[in-house]
């Protein structure tokens, strides 16, 4: 293979590695209680997550192994991560309901990979067959980031394990979740998107304590809207599909 091809290869891989490293450095804040920073580095993971497969598919380099290694990756930096975050964060004090509530997120993360990796060639890329694992940790982190701001609920335990419970919940649902990446709009307003991004992106940077808690909210709330009102019933939310 010419050296060329093989750097190719390599550098998908190299992202996706680092998406793991984001993870595992969360982790390390989360057990010193620097919770700032292990969003922080959930936030970079999700990333190098988004990196890593658009190089993979304009190197056309995608392989059965770097899809493999994303999905352990993704475990880690948005499943154990999370799960070890609000543990320490919000649960470590009161004691197995606590373990458990941390435990059920990562089991559902664990399940939404496993779903999405048999079902890839049945649904349609235009949609998410429930939130993505990286929208969850994004959406934890996010309230994380505010509580730390606001110390919301302070003293209170269970707004946390019902939010942590309805994110896990969300994974694992057959709500639709717009991935926009054949959005007819999305093409046709490109300079729009970009400065959408580029507007995101800042108020990220300069409001990180609210704008991630309040972004993720509002793309889970209209989701969950459109799908209850256009398309489907609750009935069919919790039944497996595969």
């Amino acid at each position: 293979m010419p050296g060329g091809q093989k750097f190719a290869f390599f550098l998908p891989n190299t992202f996706t590695a680092l998406n793991m490293a984001c993870g595992f450095s969360s982790i390390l804040f989360s057990f010193n209680g620097k919770f700032y920073n292990a969003c922080l580095a959930l936030i970079l993971g999700a990333i190098f997550d988004l990196v890593d497969g658009r190089l993979a598919r304009l190197t056309g380099t995608q392989s059965t192994f770097g899809e493999q290694f994303d999905s352990l990756s993704d475990l880690v930096c948005f499943g154990v991560a999370p799960a070890f975050l609000v543990y320490n964060c919000f649960f470590s004090e009161i004691g197995k309901l606590g373990l458990v509530v941390s435990f059920f997120y990562l089991l559902c993360g664990a399940l939404r990979l496993a779903r999405f990796n048999s079902n890839i060639e049945k649904v349609s890329s235009d949609y998410f067959q429930g939130l993505p694992i990286p929208g969850a940790a994004l959406s934890i982190s996010g309230l994380v980031l505010f509580y730390l701001k606001v110390e919301l609920f302070k003293g209170l335990i269970y707004p946390f394990i019902l939010y942590v419970f309805f994110y896990s919940i969300l994974m694992i649902s057959n709500i639709k979740f717009n991935s926009f990446k054949s959005s007819p709009w999305v093409k046709e307003h490109k300079k729009t998107v970009l400065f959408i991004i580029f507007l995101l992106l800042s108020l990220l940077f300069i409001f990180e304590h609210y704008a991630l808690f309040a972004i993720m909210s509002l793309y889970v709330v209209i989701s969950l809207v459109y799908f209850f009102a256009k398309e489907g019933e609750f009935k069919d939310v919790f039944v497996w599909k595969s």
